[in-house]
């Protein structure tokens, strides 16, 4: 595992990219209304990177090839569910949007997950305690720190509460390329890993189930759900550390 430390000109590149990768889901929140169709909320996507003469981290990515800019992962999706014209938000449900792109040769990546109209109190706790835990990893990841505390932030966060960690996908390292090393798992035993420096930049995403963490992946390939149906959510910052502290780069 070879850990690819940034400059300070570069995690400025990277802050410029995730800020604009933040607004872009700022629009696409606000469109996460009863009656639109995650085809539409692609489609804002779309028309923003224009507008930031950006280019999508998620388009004709990997084998097989992702079809679109977004990731819109509702209610049991865990991540990366495909946009559809067919399929139209409804009241009560939770979508996860994530989101990526690359501007100034630099990745951007985050994801939010989104309570659509009126959610049932269940639903919602999920949505707060997965924020939550991306709190709680990000404080974790500060210069002297382990790797894997972040993990621990999250784990020992979410599992006392009922919830799951999913364990077959986890954060990365990001810089150029989308995923770098190293890997960022939510799970993990605390002071254990790497040691954490100035230069690292990562990006952290917990996803937290209501039932088991047992992945199913569709036959599309790509969509993500709980095996046993129940609800999941999804949170994502990327995060740079300095000397001076650590950076939220998605953060508005």
């Amino acid at each position: 595992m070879k850990i690819f430390y940034k400059s300070k000109d570069e995690i400025g590149k990277l802050h410029r990219a995730n800020i604009a990768g933040a607004k872009v889901l700022d629009a696409i929140e606000g469109a996460c209304k009863p009656g639109a169709s995650t085809w539409d909320l692609n489609e804002i996507a779309i028309h923003r990177l224009k507008e930031f003469g950006a280019k999508s981290a998620f388009l004709g990515y990997a084998n097989p090839p992702y079809p679109a800019v977004l990731c819109t992962s509702i209610n049991e999706v865990i991540v990366h569910g495909i946009p559809r014209k067919d399929e139209i938000l409804k009241d009560g449900d939770i979508i996860g949007i994530d989101f990526g792109l690359f501007l100034e040769g630099y990745c951007a990546d985050s994801a939010r997950t989104i309570c659509v109209g009126d959610v049932a109190a269940p639903a919602r706790k999920l949505v707060e305690e997965t924020k939550r835990a991306l709190d709680l990893a990000i404080e974790a990841c500060v210069v002297g720190k382990r790797l894997y505390d972040i993990g621990w932030a999250v784990q020992s966060h979410i599992e006392p509460l009922g919830y799951s960690v999913v364990r077959s996908f986890v954060g990365h390292g990001i810089g150029r390329a989308m995923h770098e090393d190293p890997p960022v798992p939510n799970y993990g035993s605390p002071d254990t890993g790497p040691r954490i420096k100035a230069g690292l930049v990562v990006a952290i995403e917990p996803m937290i189930n209501v039932g088991r963490p047992d992945v199913e992946i569709l036959e599309d390939g790509w969509t993500a759900v709980t095996r046993d149906r129940t609800l999941s959510a999804h949170f994502e910052h990327s995060v740079a550390v300095t000397d001076e502290g650590t950076i939220v780069l998605s953060r508005l």
